[in-house]
């Protein structure tokens, strides 16, 4: 016996995809914007969140305290997803309001996400203190090989030195002054990221919003999948955790002004 499709699905999916693209299936107006928001993170808020880890468990190593952010990515980011799926099966909470909801963890996702990479930089001695070289190694390590390897091509002199890569193109995007290149390679991981994370969260996106409780199944689970990609890019670019942590993290160096607020990701801006 065949089976039949159940038609609220399929009204969920038309809904959700319809509220994100266009006619063409082009991505409506504001959709980039915010994506690209999502990414961007300021340099003391990863900072007072590794020390925040450092005062907590003072004698962890630098491969124990990486663990520990993949940890804690991992659950926020499941979490999250799960929860949002979840309140399509609440009365009252239509389709639209769903997808509103979904979107907004699509958000999390992404600032979680942003906040894991450039914490596992800065313990790799990768200083980042420009929010939009910050924001686009973060995509780079979302589209993995592809991203990481064009961000190589901004270090190919230091790397033919016998530097490895991901030293060479860190210490690249370390430096404050302008690097040649840069803005080409940013534009092409942007727009790499950009139609890659439309098509994959895409997925997850209309998941979290289907009815019946679905949603709150398919919602973690997508999440999990992605954030684990994530995790196996990151260790994949940046190798091996180092022997001794940064001296600039030192946590009884760390300011008592710089904490975050409660125990959530995401951006303070």
């Amino acid at each position: 016996m065949a089976r039949r499709s159940n038609p609220a699905v399929r009204i969920a999916t038309e809904t959700a995809h319809n509220a994100v693209f266009d006619a063409d299936g082009k991505p409506k107006p504001g959709v980039h914007n915010m994506l690209l928001k999502a990414v961007e993170i300021q340099r003391p808020l990863v900072l007072a969140y590794i020390r925040r880890l450092q005062k907590k468990h003072p004698r962890a190593t630098a491969s124990q305290l990486a663990d520990i952010l993949e940890r804690d990515y991992l659950r926020a980011v499941t979490g999250g997803g799960a929860i949002v799926g979840a309140t399509a099966v609440v009365p009252g909470v239509g389709t639209m309001a769903s997808l509103g909801l979904s979107a907004a963890a699509t958000v999390g996702f992404l600032e979680a996400t942003a906040l894991y990479a450039t914490s596992l930089a800065e313990l790799h001695g990768i200083r980042l203190t420009n929010p939009e070289k910050a924001s686009t190694m973060v995509m780079a390590i979302m589209l993995g090989e592809e991203g990481t390897a064009l961000l190589g091509t901004l270090s190919g002199q230091a790397a033919g030195n016998g530097m490895n890569t991901t030293r060479a193109w860190g210490n690249v995007l370390s430096k404050s002054m302008p690097v040649p290149g840069f803005g080409s390679v940013k534009n092409r991981i942007q727009k790499a990221f950009l139609k890659n994370l439309l098509k994959r969260q895409g997925t997850a996106l209309f998941g979290r919003a289907l009815p019946f409780g679905i949603g709150a199944v398919v919602g973690g689970a997508g999440n999990l999948m992605m954030g684990r990609a994530v995790v196996s890019n990151a260790k994949e670019a940046f190798g091996p955790m180092p022997d001794t942590i940064p001296g600039e993290l030192n946590a009884a160096a760390a300011p008592d002004h710089l904490t975050l607020e409660g125990n959530k990701f995401g951006s303070q801006r």
